[in-house]
């Protein structure tokens, strides 16, 4: 199953013409990413183990726009591409009719306070490890 996070499209995500603005998408699947890993352990890892994560490669996909006032969802698979790469699939759909909008692909790494390349995490492997696409 995927973890799924509700988004709620506002005026301010849209463009002139009332739908969303294509890099808004970007920030949606963020914070997916952050509410999946949990903010305390993303607090946690940085403040104790001064590791943090940088996006290595992104990739999206534009379906169908959503617009102001859309209730969405952003569907989210994560698997372990390496010891220090995550790979998140991450999918929004729209909640009224569950129309596939945007197809998402988002590679992480772990860095180090330094910024060198580190092993993901225990603790992020062990949620890859609940939440991997089989």
């Amino acid at each position: 199953m995927p973890f799924v996070h509700p988004v709620q499209v506002y005026y301010e995500d849209t463009d002139h013409s009332g739908v969303v603005y294509h890099a808004n998408y970007l920030r949606y699947m963020e914070r997916a990413r952050e509410h999946l890993l949990g903010v305390p352990e993303l607090v946690r890892l940085w403040e104790h183990e001064r590791v943090g994560f940088v996006v290595y490669q992104c990739s999206m996909k534009f379906k169908e726009g959503a617009r102001f006032g859309d209730a969405l969802e952003v569907r989210t698979r994560v698997e372990k591409a390496s010891d220090y790469r995550a790979v998140f699939e991450q999918n929004v759909y729209r909640v009224a009719d569950n129309r596939l909008l945007v197809l998402g692909e988002v590679h992480l790494c772990c860095v180090d306070g330094d910024q060198k390349l580190v092993k993901l995490p225990a603790s992020v492997r062990a949620l890859m490890d609940n939440t991997e696409t089989k």
